[in-house]
């Protein structure tokens, strides 16, 4: 449920107070309408800095990600361009997510293995090197290259898009009424697909790791590996050593 909530909120100060705003605002206020489009532009930059270093103040390389990505759109809000320079900054954002995913292949260090390690919690040195264990293995690295890969391309197909709307809706002229309603047009279309585009690609690519790496692991009678408990089924690989033990240790001294 909490996962949902973060969903409705991400739609909401990304899509639906920036399309109010720049419907309304300029006409409510008497303001100009680049004001009603600065406005529109930061709401959801300013959420997303706010949840990152204020609410979940979780600094990591997903959060690094998303901020890098809030940034270089707050970044360009105040470059005042329409047209085609316009369909390009709007799709900035999604072309540095594009070469942040493509550049850690490149590199050798997939991304999607930071979001799985940030799903696993591995918060022991000893779960920390069993994990480390399971991603060199060849069918568990070969699914977190192909997953990265997924998001990356992910990135390439809704930036296309993202450009051809924005070049063939956003016709008028910076600063005027029309273009702040077209922007707000463009808005609608993409923060729903985009949303659940962004789930489903990420999604297949959190399945095929967690298949390439419960196959890697053990099973438990009468029950299906995605039902078990992921550490336990690493204890059961014996990939776990002195982490193990020391549990069980702990146990015994408990019950003495």
């Amino acid at each position: 449920m909490k996962g949902f909530n973060k969903v409705i909120l991400d739609l909401v100060f990304g899509a639906v107070i920036p399309i109010l705003i720049l419907n309304n605002f300029a006409r409510v206020t008497g303001q100009s309408e680049t004001l009603a489009y600065v406005f529109a532009a930061l709401v959801p930059v300013t959420y997303v800095l706010i949840d990152t270093f204020f609410i979940s103040r979780r600094l990591n390389v997903i959060t690094s990600y998303v901020a890098l990505s809030t940034i270089v759109s707050g970044g360009l809000v105040f470059w005042y361009v329409d047209g085609l320079r316009y369909a390009i900054k709007d799709t900035a954002a999604l072309i540095a997510g594009f070469l942040v995913f493509a550049g850690s292949m490149l590199i050798r260090k997939p991304m999607l293995q930071f979001f799985a390690a940030n799903i696993f919690q591995p918060d022991t040195p000893e779960k920390h090197k069993a994990l480390a264990t399971l991603f060199a293995d060849v069918n568990v690295r070969k699914s977190l290259f192909v997953g990265t890969g997924i998001v990356a391309a992910y990135n390439v197909l809704a930036g296309v898009v993202n450009f051809l709307l924005n070049l063939n809706m956003v016709k008028a002229v910076f600063g005027s009424a029309d273009f702040n309603a077209q922007v707000a047009q463009v808005n609608f279309i993409t923060r729903i697909i985009f949303t659940v585009g962004s789930l489903a690609a990420f999604a297949g690519a959190i399945f095929l790791l967690y298949r390439a790496l419960f196959a890697r692991l053990p099973k438990e009678d009468d029950k299906s590996q995605f039902e078990s408990e992921f550490w336990e089924l690493v204890a059961k690989a014996g990939l776990l050593g002195n982490e193990e033990l020391r549990i069980k240790n702990e146990e015994l001294k408990d019950e003495r």
